[in-house]
């Protein structure tokens, strides 16, 4: 083999081994972060209870909240549609009967 070959060889070589410890590199704290992350869930069961509680009652409320928008929403569409109705049969000279107290 000539030197130009042994240099490309060798330096295909460094490469593989760089990359080989940087799958090492990888797999170590890919393995130590899900270690860590079943070791916060062993430690802290109530505090996940408790969080996914807190997200249950978020969302209780954001859907109420919601739904009270949306009621206030239809009921102004609906007060604007009125108006408007009336307006076009007072333009017609015609009117709601409206019982007077």
């Amino acid at each position: 083999m000539s030197m130009e070959k042994m240099g490309k060889v060798e330096e295909h070589f460094q490469r593989a081994l760089e990359l080989k410890k940087m799958v090492h590199r990888w797999r170590n704290s890919h393995t130590h972060c899900l270690w860590q992350i079943t070791l916060s869930q062993r430690r802290n069961p109530y505090a996940i209870l408790r969080m996914q509680d807190t997200m249950v009652q978020e969302l209780a409320l954001a859907n109420k909240q919601l739904l009270m928008v949306r009621q206030a929403a239809l009921h102004q569409l609906f007060e604007k549609e009125h108006q408007q109705y009336q307006q076009e049969l007072n333009e017609k000279g015609k009117a709601f009967y409206m019982e007077r107290l």
